[in-house]
């Protein structure tokens, strides 16, 4: 048995790009660059998958996300600094 390929993103990313093209079949492209037909396949579908939801309306839910993230740990750091002081004061007298 032969060790498995590990194929680079940029690499991943051109084969893809070709495919989506849709210049070339996926045999000749297989040929072309010696990569399986169902690798270029896949790599195909992921790259049009990861396109969707880039240009999709996700980009504003995840800002929405990490705001509201945001508005916790500040909330929290508020929390911390006060129990500090308390237990400053407390501590001092």
């Amino acid at each position: 048995m032969g060790k498995r390929t590990r194929y680079s993103a940029d690499f991943k990313g051109k084969v893809a790009i070709d495919a989506i093209r849709g210049e070339q079949t996926l045999s000749e492209l297989a040929a072309k660059h010696g990569v399986h037909a169902n690798l270029i396949s896949q790599w195909k579908r992921q790259a049009i998958e990861q396109m969707a939801s880039l240009f999709g309306g996700g980009g504003a839910e995840a800002v929405k996300e990490k705001e509201v993230e945001v508005e916790k740990l500040h909330a929290k750091i508020g929390q911390l600094l006060v129990e500090r002081d308390f237990l400053a004061k407390a501590f001092g007298r």
